[in-house]
């Protein structure tokens, strides 16, 4: 007896990393900075200005159809590379999958300004971008033009700065406490005193012995 295999069709086998990178970069042409292969996945770096228009043409271009935003992070490369880092400090790393030609494509954009990063919003192309950009705006302070509902969405409604970003510091800016007096959750500056743990160091000489 033969086994009833499904019949594969074209776009249920994924195409070829190598094939793939040649086929988007004549998709996207000069809209998109450079596109490479790391890790076997295509990957774009793309201008601020032209993140709009290229983010447009992944999306509707017929060999690339991009119907999802799988996932949208923001980026602080300040320390990247122990300080070798030469180029913008803020970005957003995207994530696109196409279900109909089984594919996927990873987007890198960097915002011009380090002291007021700005992007253009992708929610005009992907709703799923909403809550994304929230996270990177609330997490990095990248702003996100466009963007009908920009407001912090995992910190706090008094929550000072912007936690991911690699200057800030670990213990936060301020506490919050339940003051007893006015009974209620009150702010205040951070109480916690900065310290540095030194690990205990195990003697060569004493290594393995019992006593």
């Amino acid at each position: 007896m033969v086994a009833n295999h499904p019949v594969l069709r074209p776009r249920d086998v994924a195409i070829r990393p190598e094939i793939l990178r040649a086929t988007i970069e004549a998709a996207v042409g000069a809209l998109a900075r450079s596109v490479h292969l790391s890790l076997d996945q295509v990957v774009i770096d793309v201008k601020a200005e032209h993140y709009l228009a290229l983010m447009r043409r992944l999306q509707q271009a017929p060999e690339c159809k991009f119907e999802i935003l799988v996932d949208l992070c923001g980026v602080d490369y300040s320390e990247y590379g122990n300080g070798a880092w030469e180029g913008p400090r803020f970005g957003v790393v995207v994530q696109l999958l196409s279900i109909t030609l089984n594919q996927r494509v990873r987007v890198r954009c960097l915002a011009e300004d380090d002291e007021l990063p700005i992007l253009p919003s992708l929610t005009g192309i992907w709703r799923s971008a909403n809550w994304f950009e929230r996270e990177a705006f609330d997490l990095f302070g990248i702003l996100f033009e466009g963007h009908d509902d920009l407001r912090r969405i995992l910190t706090d409604y008094g929550f000072i700065g912007h936690p991911f970003r690699k200057d800030f510091p670990l213990s936060g800016h301020v506490e919050m406490r339940y003051d007893e007096a006015q009974r209620r959750v009150v702010y205040q500056p951070v109480t916690i005193e900065p310290r540095e743990t030194t690990p205990r160091v195990i003697r060569e000489e004493k290594y393995g012995r019992l006593h």
